[in-house]
């Protein structure tokens, strides 16, 4: 009960943080876009002011244009020279804002593309005054499309004006809208956290309610388990004094068991023939000090390792046809007694020992798991010629 109460208090906890959290997300997110579109304004007006710049450089470099064929004056000349100039830099920095905005950057460049024939107009233009060519200067001024040029550069940047200002009421309107959300989004998560808070308290007036039941009913159980625990007792007591003399028994029957483990290895161990104990695949598992001391191997030299790492197995004399099968494993598969074997050991220098080789199968129960090997040498005179 405990466990589902706290369970259900950070449940509550968990619903207040998410409210808190979506609040601050949603407001963060609309100062981000305020800034956005602050940024953004900014951009816009710029954008206007550098068409409004251009315009302007226009109208002064045609002035300027006209005035320095008329009269010459070097001044009129650097004037229209420089007009001309800003308004190749104001037409570059409005190609550069608009360059994320294709539909303003394509009005941008088709203002560019109006302005670049009237800029080599001024300047063909300018250069005929400039080598005393009347002639030349009378022509250019009789075939200039000027008004035509100019009126389609004007209405090129109105276009771009009123594009820009359409965007600014679009992004007021976004930003108007983003305010109404933080506002509702505000309120909601006020309200939210309000009635989760409401929750929390009813849950902790309902459990402290459930505790005071709980603790009634606990001590209810608690005079009654004292009964119980008094009847138990006695029973508790009779059964641990049986098991306190099965266990003396069991520790009697394992420590016979130890004893008799104990004496089979010292029988093995007392054993003058070499003694070798088998896996059922023919793995060396123990040895006797009579194998150690006849070979000079080392104990861990010999465990788990084949029995021809010592013991060779010679062909009868009656056989002069080479090696037989081994009669040890088959033997063993066979689970019969194989005695009398000759055989030849071989020491750790090298020298090969002749003996006398029997094997004992060893049973658990009905399965055969391994066996006995006993191996006796071979007096010289006495059994079988080495």
């Amino acid at each position: 009960m405990k466990d589902k109460v706290i369970h259900r208090l950070l449940f509550f906890f968990l619903g207040i943080a998410m409210v808190l959290l979506a609040v601050a997300f949603q407001a963060v997110r609309n100062i981000n876009r305020s800034v956005a579109t602050s940024d953004w304004v900014n951009h816009t007006h710029s954008v206007i002011l550098e068409a409004e710049a251009l315009r302007t450089e226009l109208y002064v470099g045609d002035a300027m244009m006209r005035t320095y064929a008329q009269s010459g004056d070097a001044r009129d000349l650097a004037a229209c020279r420089e007009a001309l100039a800003n308004a190749l830099d104001h037409l570059d920095i409005d190609k550069a804002l608009t360059r994320h905005e294709p539909a303003q950057h394509d009005q941008i460049i088709q203002i560019e593309s109006l302005v670049s024939p009237r800029v080599e107009f001024a300047q063909a233009l300018l250069k005929a005054r400039q080598s005393g060519d009347t002639e030349k200067v009378r022509t250019l001024l009789n075939t200039d499309a000027g008004s035509t040029a100019s009126h389609d550069i004007q209405r090129g940047i109105d276009t771009l004006k009123d594009e820009e200002l359409t965007l600014l009421t679009e992004r007021d309107t976004a930003s108007y809208l983003q305010a109404q959300t933080t506002r509702w989004t505000v309120w909601t998560g006020v309200v939210l956290d309000g009635l989760l808070l409401g929750g929390v308290a009813w849950l902790i007036r309902d459990d402290l309610s459930a505790r005071r039941r709980v603790a009634a009913a606990l001590q209810e159980a608690n005079d009654q388990l004292e009964t119980r625990v008094r009847e138990r007792t006695a029973e508790l007591v009779a059964a641990n004094a049986q098991l306190s003399s099965e266990n003396l028994e069991r520790q009697w029957a394992n420590q016979a068991l130890e004893h008799q483990l104990r004496y089979n290895h010292l029988i093995v161990d007392s054993i003058t023939d070499l003694v070798l104990i088998l896996t059922k695949a023919l793995n060396i598992s123990r040895v006797n000090p009579a194998v150690i001391h006849l070979t000079g191997l080392d104990p861990t030299a010999l465990i788990n390792q084949p029995l021809t790492r010592i013991l060779r197995l010679v062909t009868p004399p009656d056989d002069p046809g080479g090696p037989m099968r081994d009669p040890l494993a088959q033997a063993l598969r066979d689970g019969r007694d194989l005695r009398g074997q000759a055989g030849v050991v071989e020491d750790k220098r090298g020298r090969q020992i002749p003996v006398h080789v029997s094997m004992f199968p060893l049973r658990d129960r009905d399965k055969i798991v391994g066996g006995v090997v006993t191996l006796q040498l071979v007096t010289p005179g006495i059994g079988t010629k080495a």
